[in-house]
């Protein structure tokens, strides 16, 4: 079998290239091939992925969330995917710890060398790929718009101080939602589309499934201009104590689904897995089980 492995230099805190030696070797234990590439820049991944395709059984990638997402968008619409090994080494992981792989260098090439894995459902929002969660409006922007030096130095408490600066500026949009000849209007003050048990490092929804077809759609209502005092302790709510402690709530909207469509004001940017995902109309539908992935048996 054959393997690649691609690592990030400046992904979170973590030193990846002294991580290297180790990880190499440690994969050739398993793997009769196993070959390595350093990104330089943004979408390296992806390509290195890509190329993978059809050449290497596995592809194996020591970053963030970021990093992943560059992965799964280069591969999610080539034929004869190699099966992704997941070394975390970014800010926060919420991929990693969905899926339960811990940020220890030495415990997350076991899980790879173990071999079990799990067919991973993704989403497709237009022409781009999603793996876990796309979201939009308050304390969505910090992922992408916090600096890479920031981040390194900071880790995550790098998000909260953009994250309290838009606190104070932010304002409801309106959101159209049409799913199964249905359509829901409203503003609100922030959209959440999951397919994971974590979200910006908490969990939100420890009994998501990342392989049963569908996503958690959750809109937070707010009625006026300004997002109101009790839409952030909505939001607090969420994240301090999990989905379940909303269901009953009446200005938050909670749907699963597979397939659907959403329309937002083109100033309202969607951040995709961390990444800004563009702005407008986005169609989703969930691919499922589309890509494989290395997780503890």
């Amino acid at each position: 079998m054959k393997c690649l492995y691609v690592y990030n230099p400046t992904s979170g805190r973590q030193n990846n290239s002294k991580n290297k030696e180790y990880i190499l070797s440690e994969l050739a234990k398993k793997f009769e091939v196993v070959d390595c590439k350093p990104t330089q820049k943004a979408g390296d991944a992806g390509i290195f992925a890509r190329e993978a395709c059809g050449v290497y059984d596995v592809f194996v990638v020591s970053g963030g969330d970021g990093t992943m997402n560059e992965v799964i968008n280069a591969i999610a619409n080539v034929e004869n995917r190699p099966k992704i090994g997941y070394i975390p080494t970014g800010t926060t992981n919420d991929l990693a710890h969905s899926l339960r792989i811990p940020k220890n260098i030495k415990k997350a090439v076991k899980i790879i060398l173990d071999g079990h894995y799990v067919s991973h459902d993704i989403f497709r929002a237009n022409d781009r790929y999603g793996i876990y969660v796309c979201c939009f409006g308050v304390f969505t922007k910090s992922s992408y718009a916090t600096s890479q030096k920031e981040k390194k130095k900071f880790g995550r408490i790098a998000y909260f101080k953009y994250g309290i600066k838009e606190m104070f500026a932010s304002k409801a949009f309106p959101v159209k939602l049409e799913y199964e000849g249905k359509v829901i209007e409203s503003d609100i003050a922030l959209g959440i589309i999951a397919n994971s048990r974590y979200v910006a490092g908490y969990k939100i929804n420890n009994l998501a499934r990342c392989d049963d077809g569908f996503v958690n759609v959750i809109l937070f209502k707010n009625r006026k201009k300004k997002v109101s005092f009790f839409s952030f302790l909505r939001i607090f709510r969420l994240f301090l104590f999990g989905l379940k402690s909303l269901r009953n709530n009446k200005k938050t909207i909670i749907l699963k689904l597979d397939k659907f469509s959403i329309t937002l004001q083109d100033d309202i940017v969607v951040n995709l897995d961390g990444e800004n995902g563009g702005t407008g109309k986005f169609d989703f539908e969930v691919l499922k089980q589309h890509v494989d992935i290395f997780v503890k048996g």
